[in-house]
């Protein structure tokens, strides 16, 4: 419009210039015809052409507009049908979204009668809304595979037929859907998403990696997301290489850790690739960076166990070497207190799981302290002292995906079918309230004043130095919490006999063997054991 007005411009500028052109230069114009001599001024001439030209075009257009004004009439007539029923169509569309099945059936049926619906295909998306509103999925998907054989409306019925194949749970007839609208547009979210967790479901990794990218090319997914998808497909694929191709999985492993540096499955895949490859060194580099970012069970397992010919004194060096790593953490305790455990130091294990468990009274700082209890002293109420307080604790991070937990990581949620859908937490919160006789959440220090003094201590346990220092301990715990018992009451004094004991009741030698013939054999039948009670 503006280029327009501007020509316009530029011409009535170009003619005014030639009229004064002509007037600065006066002249005579002659014209001779059939003998006759006409002569006029050039202005005069000027003038009477450009009139005449401006009376033709008038004319023409007049003739014109006289002869296309049938045409004219139809096309304001077919305009004003054509508006009403757009406006009756945007009216339906209006009521199916807010749920009037009978407004919109109605409006479906003026639209209809308005416009054709090869002209507007938006006539059967609301046909099919009213269709889905009213409970017809018969009819709606009629409509939907109306839309879906049209180029125009392909996409919009392959989504409608897609959802309605979910209602009525044929996956595979969802799948299909889905894939054929990724196929010819991957740059729709929900069938590039749809797509993607149906090919992870099928285990079909490399397809699910090449649909990621061409969503990434196309900017569907933001970069972030894309880079943690790809890294979980990564990393999935790299755990079903492991087995037979250590070195393809270590490649993808490794890939996915470029894309995810904190993502732990992939480090532990990396890892544990490695490990069968004898790259111990670059495996526990990968280990101590990802317990770095986030320390977690598993790669402290795989790090104290790096080498299967360790001692346990070596395993315990390298899960102190961890605790170095991140200091004042419950894994890094729980870690070290494992491996003091198993290298039976058992001082420095209750010291380390006893500070997990002030940190973080969870019930895997509880049960190792049983393990460590039954290790040690192998006092069964004590042991179930802590089982019990293992039993009311917070229960213990694991991979939980749609409240379905996993002892292992999972690419794909065996419940919705969501691809990277397993976190790292608890189960599910502590419950709240009382818990069977009124007791909440323990603390160590409660456990620890209401732990039972030990009562039992195997014969064939060898008591040494540490033992005897814990058991005093015990004793003296138990001792500070036990209340006072009442006097009891004196018994009789029985009567010493004057008596020299009998040969029988004599004392045994220990100087020498009793086969010895040069001691007398004044042996005695030893008296029956009696359990050792330190209170």
């Amino acid at each position: 419009m503006l280029i327009r007005l501007v020509a316009f411009a530029l011409f009535v500028l170009l003619l005014a210039y030639g009229f004064s052109w002509l007037a600065d230069r006066p002249g005579d114009l002659s014209l001779i015809w059939e003998g006759q001599i006409y002569q006029t001024k050039l202005i005069v001439a000027a003038s009477a052409i450009i009139a005449l030209v401006a009376a033709v075009m008038i004319v023409w257009w007049f003739i014109r507009l006289i002869w296309t004004s049938p045409h004219s009439v139809t096309r304001y007539f077919r305009a004003r049908k054509r508006d009403r029923g757009y406006q009756a169509l945007s009216t339906g569309l209006i009521a199916a979204g807010a749920g009037n099945a009978l407004l919109a059936r109605k409006m479906a049926a003026r639209s209809r009668g308005l416009i054709r619906a090869d002209q507007e295909p938006l006539i059967n998306l609301l046909e099919a809304q009213a269709a889905l509103i009213e409970g017809r999925h018969d009819e709606a998907r009629a409509k939907f595979e109306a839309m879906a054989n049209d180029p125009e409306t392909r996409e919009l019925g392959l989504r409608g037929l897609y959802l309605e194949a979910r209602r009525l749970g044929a996956n595979e007839a969802a799948r299909q859907y889905a894939e054929k609208a990724a196929d010819t547009a991957p740059y729709l979210p929900w069938a590039a998403q749809a797509t993607l967790e149906y090919r992870s479901q099928a285990g079909r990794w490399d397809d699910a990696i090449r649909l990621l990218e061409q969503q990434k090319a196309a900017r569907v997914v933001e970069k972030a997301d894309a880079n943690r998808l790809h890294a979980v497909l990564l990393t999935a694929r790299a755990g079903e290489k492991l087995e037979g191709n250590p070195t393809g999985a270590r490649d993808d492993a490794q890939q996915a850790l470029k894309l995810a540096a904190d993502f732990i499955p992939a480090a532990l895949i990396a890892a544990k690739a490695l490990f069968r490859e004898g790259g111990v060194r670059k495996a526990a580099s990968i280990l101590e960076q990802a317990w770095k970012s986030a320390p977690h069970p598993e790669i402290g397992q795989a790090y104290v166990r790096a080498r299967s010919g360790d001692s346990t004194l070596d395993r315990l060096k390298r899960a102190e070497r961890l605790e170095g790593l991140r200091p004042n953490n419950v894994e890094s305790l729980l870690v070290v207190a494992q491996a003091a455990l198993d290298a039976q130091e058992f001082a420095k294990a209750r010291t380390k799981a006893e500070a997990a468990a002030r940190m973080q009274p969870r019930e895997a700082a509880f049960l190792l302290l049983a393990d460590i209890e039954e290790a040690e002293t192998g006092d069964q109420g004590r042991v179930r002292h802590w089982l019990a307080q293992a039993l009311k604790a917070p229960r213990d991070p694991a991979w939980v995906a749609d409240g379905f937990v996993s002892d292992k990581w999972l690419p794909v949620s065996p419940v919705t079918g969501r691809l990277d859908a397993f976190e790292w937490k608890a189960p599910f919160g502590q419950i709240e309230g009382p818990l069977e006789d009124g007791s909440v959440p323990p603390s160590i220090e409660t456990a620890l004043k209401t732990l039972p003094p030990l009562r039992d201590i195997r014969p064939e346990s060898p008591v040494n130095d540490h033992r005897i220092i814990e058991l005093e301990r015990a004793a003296t715990i138990a001792e500070a919490v036990r209340p006072t018992p009442a006097p009891a009451k004196p018994k009789p004094a029985e009567p010493v006999s004057d008596k020299a004991p009998a040969p029988s009741e004599a004392k045994p030698f220990f100087g020498g063997r009793p086969d010895d013939p040069g001691v007398r054999d004044t042996r005695v039948e030893p008296e029956p054991k009696t359990r050792l009670r330190l209170f």
